[in-house]
């Protein structure tokens, strides 16, 4: 059995083209943890994920000590041993399992990751202006670089955020679709009087209104909402996507390869939700190249709607040599595909770095 003999753990920081702001924290880096991993036949694979501190009680310490262990662990082990080490300590902290698990996965040459076909993935962009006059020219600027869905990012005050969605429809006129994310930010009172003050013309979820372990909160929400909602954060196992099937009007699930432990378990997800009547969302918005690619693999298996693995857009620098294609709103890629890492760019995003051998 082959065994791994070496692993590379960095810390990344890829300063962003402007701020990414969302209803708990505002960031300007993307700090993502990126792991190498190399085995005695001398084949390698590298995957990474980011933990946004305050979107769970992960955090970026916990996340590299529990690396740390587990790379250390990992030496002189085979590569299904590793993985399943990994993925039983998953709840600890899922985005570093994640991080690890799929940087093997890579090294096996996961089919998942395959193309044999060209693929033309239509992405979203979010709505950055607040007011109207800027709102209808980012509009305009958007529909004209082809996107064709628009994330609006809801939950500081509900009267605010219901004329800025008025506006936004207004400025939008049937042209495009809309997704709204209040990111956890209101209460249950808050959420319940946004939705129903919402007009649904040209909206297509609104996502996790309330707090993840607030399922009654959500519920409500979800009863007086005109449009489906979206679950995001409580979705992490195939255990939690059969919870939000009990719930009324939850359309959708949000599914990110950071917080489900791996290509494989992620496929599992997609399907699952597909099989429970629902419709997945995929992709993390504050991802890297590396990381936007794999859910991209995913997406042209799975998904039939606008993706979310647009982080590596938010990104002033990106890691490939050979560079996914972004044009007309989508990511273009060629059967085959297949992305060439560039250890110049990854050295240069590198903060921090620790290297493991046996």
């Amino acid at each position: 059995m082959p065994e791994l003999v070496s692993v590379t753990l960095r810390r990344l920081a890829l300063p962003l083209v402007r701020p990414y702001r969302l209803s708990y924290r505002v960031f300007e880096v993307c700090e993502p943890f990126l792991v190498e991993v190399r085995d005695d036949q001398g084949r390698t694979g590298l995957a990474d994920a980011h933990i946004s501190p305050g979107s769970s009680a992960e955090t970026r310490d916990g996340g590299w000590a529990f690396l740390d262990r587990h790379i250390r662990a990992a030496l002189g082990q085979d590569p299904p041993a590793v993985k399943d080490a990994v993925l039983a300590e998953f709840a600890a902290s899922k985005v570093a399992a994640t991080a690890l698990v799929t940087a093997i996965e890579d090294m096996e040459r996961d089919p998942l990751l395959d193309l044999p076909q060209a693929v033309r993935l239509p992405l979203l962009t979010p709505v950055n202006q607040t007011e109207e006059a800027a709102i209808r020219a980012e509009i305009e600027d958007w529909l004209a670089q082809g996107f064709r869905t628009f994330k609006v990012k809801v939950g500081k005050d509900v009267q605010a955020d219901l004329r800025r969605v008025g506006w936004i429809q207004s400025a939008v006129a049937g042209r495009a679709t809309l997704r709204l994310d209040a990111n956890r930010a209101f209460d249950r009172d808050q959420g319940v009087r946004f939705a129903a003050g919402l007009d649904p013309a040209g909206i297509e979820l609104l996502e996790q209104p309330c707090d993840a372990d607030d399922r009654d909160a959500n519920a409500a929400v979800a009863a007086a909402c005109p449009v489906p909602l979206m679950l995001d954060e409580p979705i992490c196992t195939l255990d939690d996507i059969a919870r939000a099937a009990t719930i009324p009007n939850v359309g959708y699930c949000k599914l990110k390869l950071k917080r489900f432990g791996g290509l494989s378990r992620l496929a599992q997800g997609l399907q699952a939700v597909q099989d429970a009547g629902m419709q997945a969302v995929l992709g993390d918005g504050l991802g890297s190249e590396l990381h936007n690619w794999m859910e991209a693999c995913l997406a042209s298996r799975f998904i039939r709607n606008a993706g979310e693995f647009n982080g590596f857009l938010k990104t002033r620098d990106r890691l490939f040599a050979n560079p996914m294609t972004f044009a007309d709103g989508a990511i273009h890629l060629p059967a085959g595909y297949r992305p060439q890492p560039d250890p110049q760019r990854i050295d240069r995003a590198t903060a921090e770095r620790q290297d493991y051998a046996l």
